[in-house]
């Protein structure tokens, strides 16, 4: 499909090409953190903390911990070592939220027993989010991996009910069957295993919404061209967000996954919390027991 066909609103249709979402991201990973300041004012920095402190309000302890043989404790040199907690970040080329898993796990329950595997298409993200790592205590170790692949067909080493929680921040919009995203995240966590989507909603005050969207048009692909030298991406990422589903309405794609969903937000009917007045938005859904 072409890039360059258009709905009767003027937007692009929605690509299917799994290649253009690659160029896109492509041209920009350089650029991306510094681009979703400035288009953010910094805010994104703490819709991100607020969604990894309510994905990971507590660390289970390691199934391992304090094993038992025939009614005693196992002497601690004879234990087996800790079966960390496993997190899958997709679509999480430059680390920004693996790391933010990485830094909680340490500082607010004093573990190193979590690891994080990045998985993103572009592999200009991933090089991004190694270059990054490389600058903290977690290089070389474990604790988090990178790997090339699509949302849409996990790798294949990434098991069946294998994961404890899955995120995705920014991504599923830009790709191509969230149905197929979703049911890929179910079929890897493990049952009660927690599933956390960062993602930009619809803004619901009309005054806001429409300031909002002479924004996003108007001003984003300027700030795109002159910090990142390509308006055209991020003229893009504009129309996928104006695209993506309602607040309600990916909840109820989360449901259909076969996720349960919570009540964040009670009385509305849906499973989700906003930030900034429905600007970005948390959806979060548990696979059953």
């Amino acid at each position: 499909m072409s890039r360059n066909l258009r709905l009767a609103s003027g937007l692009r249709v929605a690509p299917r090409a799994v290649p253009m979402v690659g160029g896109v991201f492509s041209s920009v990973a350089s650029k991306y953190d510094i681009m979703n300041d400035s288009m953010s004012l910094g805010i994104h920095r703490l819709w991100k903390d607020d969604f990894v402190s309510s994905m990971l309000p507590r660390l289970p302890p390691s199934v391992h911990r304090n094993p038992v043989r025939n009614g005693s404790a196992v002497p601690d040199g004879e234990a087996p070592a800790p079966e960390p907690f496993k997190c899958l970040d997709v679509a999480g080329g430059t680390g920004d939220i693996a790391l933010r898993l990485l830094d909680r796990a340490r500082e607010k329950f004093g573990s190193r027993d979590i690891e994080v595997e990045v998985v993103d298409l572009t592999e200009g993200m991933l090089h991004e989010g190694r270059k990054r790592v490389a600058q903290t205590m977690y290089y070389n170790t474990p604790q988090i991996t990178f790997t090339h692949g699509n949302a849409q067909a996990l790798p294949a080493h990434i098991k069946d009910n294998s994961i404890d929680l899955y995120t995705i921040a920014f991504g599923i919009r830009n790709c191509t069957d969230i149905p197929l995203v979703l049911k890929e995240a179910y079929r890897v966590l493990k049952p009660g295993g927690r599933i956390g989507v960062l993602e930009f909603g619809k803004v619901s005050n009309p005054l806001l919404k429409e300031a909002y969207r002479q924004y996003s048009f108007q001003v984003i692909p300027v700030i795109g061209q002159v910090i990142a030298g390509d308006a055209g991406s991020y003229q893009y990422l504009v129309e996928s967000i104006e695209r993506f589903p309602s607040q309600p309405d990916f909840a109820q794609l989360v449901r259909n996954a076969g996720f349960e969903t919570g009540a964040l937000r009670e009385g509305k009917g849906g499973a989700w919390k906003d930030y900034t007045f429905g600007v970005a938005t948390m959806w979060t859904g548990v696979k059953p027991l």
